[in-house]
């Protein structure tokens, strides 16, 4: 199969992101934006921008869709379940499913609405775009780390790997992609909370010396403790190669969690703490700095 167009669900950083270099590297015909009724009306009337440069992006109404070759799921989990409901007509039976997702659950859910068979495995990472309003800013793109799980997913990674040489989109396929998306989840555990609870961002949790890269830390070590009793066998060369990448991220930029709060909307604190917290009742393993960065979000979401 040859990847020849793309629908992205979720106009947030990553969406954003991801359509501009489809766009500027694919062409804006490969493209759009699926989305509902309500969202697109709303979307129609605002003016986005890339870097401070105007952008105009394709979008649709989901329930007027048909089927894409390449669906992007890039909305937050707290909309996940919806986004799902929008995708469906963009959805035939060829057409291959990628999550950008924070968390360790979501192609589970996808693959549980759509069958399996449709998905490729991702992790998003080395990223600092931030989105405000309508603007995204960013200093890195990063990359995209992919895999499968199944034997039946060959063929959608290596049509997406096709598609990505083809527009040099920056990828890493990954032969235990599980491996990195826990790891990549022991990462966000530490960053996104401890930036939202301590309202800080990434150069402040790179310095060893502050109070914020040591709960960082800690909370990442116990995220590293659960996946272990889980049969993930991160370890402290997986923690020290994702600390070392806050260095390659702008300073001054902020992961999704600070945005909320400063947005005073709903994080994802659920399937961050949330997970590790539940996780460690079900191994007997003690979390404190999970359990102290969950009700301090908590109480910040309550105030709002």
């Amino acid at each position: 199969m040859k990847i020849k167009h793309v629908a992205i669900c979720g106009m947030g950083a990553l969406g954003m992101l991801y359509g501009k270099y489809i766009m500027e590297h694919g062409g804006a015909d490969q493209i759009h934006y699926v989305m509902d009724r309500e969202r697109l009306e709303k979307y129609r009337q605002r003016i986005f921008s890339v870097n401070g440069v105007p952008c105009c992006f394709p979008m649709c109404d989901g329930a007027e869709d048909v089927p894409a070759d390449l669906v992007i799921v890039a909305v937050k989990y707290t909309g996940l379940f919806d986004a799902l409901n929008v995708i469906e007509k963009c959805v035939g039976p060829e057409t291959i499913i990628m999550s950008v997702l924070n968390g360790v659950t979501s192609e589970q859910i996808i693959g549980e609405r759509f069958g399996k068979e449709h998905l490729i495995y991702t992790v998003a990472q080395g990223t600092d775009a931030v989105k405000s309003g309508g603007d995204l800013a960013f200093t890195n793109m990063g990359e995209l780390r992919i895999g499968v799980r199944e034997a039946c997913q060959m063929a959608n990674l290596e049509a997406v790997c096709g598609y990505f040489d083809r527009i040099g989109f920056p990828y890493v396929v990954e032969q235990d992609i599980m491996y990195r998306i826990w790891s990549k989840f022991m990462f966000n555990v530490g960053v996104n909370q401890v930036c939202m609870v301590y309202e800080t961002n990434y150069g402040e949790c790179a310095d060893p010396d502050s109070e914020p890269h040591r709960m960082m830390v800690a909370a990442m070590r116990e995220a590293m403790a659960v996946a272990r009793c889980e049969g993930i066998p991160i370890g402290e060369e997986n923690l020290n190669e994702y600390v070392r990448m806050l260095d390659t991220l702008a300073p001054g930029a902020v992961p999704s969690m600070r945005q909320d709060g400063l947005a005073r909307r709903r994080s994802e604190v659920e399937i961050f703490a949330g997970t590790v917290i539940t996780l460690a009742k079900k191994h007997h393993i003690l979390v404190p700095a999970n359990t102290f960065l969950y009700k301090r979000v908590m109480e910040t979401e309550a105030s709002y």
